[in-house]
């Protein structure tokens, strides 16, 4: 047997298909379109491994996928392939809606053609887990318990209704067609390899270079932080033991504002590496404008995930943001290529000079 993993070259798509190999040992056939945010070195020695088959192209090649799924004959599709950045979102909203919710839909209907064929425990135990994010229900109240799998949707944003979309057709192909499909929503997820856009790399390499740390507004807004390795593991227990039609919602229980994470990551580089002159990372920290639509607050709740499928969080914050720091710093061809046009970075026009995610 074998699953199918879409943006598998993304940040986590490509951890996922390293745990997936080293954990579970099941082949896996990677697609992925390769944009800016996709690449293939993301996948280190997965890119060796017999046991992964890799193919370029777009989930919303309709043709590709479905010659794909009777070549290969998954027993689960596993959805990672996005358009995931906000500020991109604000000054282009198409991709992100060609992206998430066309080729989504795509995607949906050759997998459903493929799922209608199968027969007995094949099509019984056929899983579509598509994979989304915390900002689909909007900003959080202080004080107001984390979202859980019934809270309302409520998407600030164009990336995050452009999500929301995106997980109402999963749900209403289960609905309609019962097409075996979850949902696994996760919270702002981060480690390495993650493409220098978002806030936590980008900081790391901008600090480590001696460049402005720009933060939005008062930097207060909250958001809760999930390492990547337990993201991966939290997916691959929605894979083996959730439900069809269900939503698991996958929190990490480390909430911090902005501005704490900027300021810890600050003084991870001044013991790792200081700054001349006995000067502080933290001294480039500049507040700048905040961006339209900013949501102040993100948390999931981990009740459900925890209870009925036995995953929880292991990364606490402080040791993973190490790990996260220590990685880009030993890592500065990958991150160079990340920074340059051999990895087709692109900043945001009158975002640039703003801030991250």
């Amino acid at each position: 047997m074998t699953i199918l993993v879409t943006g598998c070259a993304g940040f986590i798509g490509a951890h996922f298909v390293r745990q997936w190999l080293a954990a579970e040992g099941e082949p896996v056939v990677g697609l992925d379109r390769l944009s800016y945010a996709g690449n293939l070195a993301s996948l280190f020695e997965a890119g060796r491994d017999a046991r992964f088959h890799f193919e370029r192209g777009d989930i919303g090649d309709a043709a590709l996928v479905a010659a794909l799924l009777r070549r290969h004959r998954p027993r689960a599709v596993v959805n990672f392939a996005a358009e995931t950045h906000v500020d991109r979102s604000i000054h282009d909203a198409a991709p992100f809606l060609a992206s998430n919710v066309e080729a989504l839909f795509r995607l949906l209907e050759a997998t459903r053609g493929h799922w209608a064929a199968l027969a007995g425990a094949d099509r019984d135990g056929f899983r579509f887990v598509h994979i989304s994010t915390d900002e689909v229900f909007g900003s959080l109240g202080p004080g107001a318990a984390p979202f859980d799998e019934s809270s309302r949707y409520a998407p600030s944003s164009p990336y995050s209704a452009s999500k929301a979309a995106g997980d109402h057709l999963v749900r209403a192909w289960h609905r309609t067609f019962a097409l075996p499909g979850i949902v696994a929503v996760l919270t702002n997820t981060y480690g390495p390899a993650q493409f220098p856009e978002k806030l936590i790399p980008l900081t790391i390499l901008n600090a480590a270079a001696g460049r402005p740390l720009p933060l939005y507004g008062d930097g207060a807004n909250v958001r809760d932080w999930l390492y990547v390795g337990d993201a991966c593991a939290a997916i691959r227990a929605v894979l083996r033991r959730g439900r069809p039609g269900e939503f698991y919602c996958a929190g990490a229980h480390n909430e911090r504002a902005n501005r704490a994470v900027v300021e810890a990551i600050c003084a991870i580089l001044d013991r790792r590496a200081p700054r001349g002159g006995g000067r502080a990372h933290r001294d480039l920290i500049r507040c700048v404008a905040d961006r339209p639509g900013h949501d102040r607050r993100y948390a999931l709740a981990t009740g459900k995930i925890e209870r009925d499928l036995g995953w929880r969080p292991a990364t606490e914050f402080a040791s993973g943001l190490e790990a996260t720091v220590a990685w880009y710093l030993a890592n500065g061809d990958w991150s160079e290529s990340a920074r340059s046009g051999a990895y087709r970075a692109w900043m945001v026009p009158n975002y640039a000079e703003r801030g991250p995610a």
